[in-house]
């Protein structure tokens, strides 16, 4: 299996850690837009590309704000911005601890190792599951092969195994 970036937090073994009322120093999500493109094309496109994950795992807030990035880059500059409606579909509540252990010359006379490991946050991920849909765009049938390869670059950016989806709108008003 080829190395994926963020190994150390795609997959996960402990319970949801996503209460953050009790948790102190939680950096906000990188992600800020979840729906980009014309809000009116879910009820008059043809289409409905989705991009779902294959296995369970954490997709962390800066590689969903990575494939927001290049989808919607992609699509607003070959398509553009009125044809087309862009929208994550997951949000990172999980919040991501790390034990920080200092790495210099002495380090080891002023730390504890592993005793009371318990970390401090770092940062946010959402937790998926087998057939979850991570991204969806909604456009007319003349774009098909540019959905699907918007869609090909945000799974690129995805941490986990992804397939291309695309289906007749379901929300498509005759």
């Amino acid at each position: 299996m080829p190395l994926r970036p963020a190994k150390c937090y795609t997959h996960f073994t402990t319970p949801p850690y996503t209460r953050k009322e009790y948790i102190h120093g939680v950096p906000q999500p990188k992600i800020t837009k979840f729906e980009m493109g014309n809000p009116q094309k879910q009820y008059e496109a043809e289409i409905m590309g989705q991009l779902i994950v294959l296995e369970a795992g954490q997709i962390r807030h800066n590689a969903l704000e990575a494939a927001r990035l290049a989808v919607n880059k992609y699509l607003s500059t070959t398509i553009g911005q009125d044809n087309y409606l862009f929208r994550i579909k997951l949000y990172p509540h999980q919040v991501l601890r790390e034990n920080k252990m200092m790495a210099f010359a002495g380090a080891d006379r002023l730390q504890d190792g592993m005793r009371q490991a318990f970390g401090k946050p770092i940062g946010t991920a959402a937790r998926v599951f087998p057939g979850h849909v991570v991204v969806e765009v909604f456009a007319d049938k003349k774009y098909l092969d540019k959905v699907k390869e918007a869609l090909r670059r945000g799974g690129d950016k995805m941490p986990l195994p992804t397939r291309i989806v695309i289906k007749e709108n379901k929300y498509r008003k005759k």
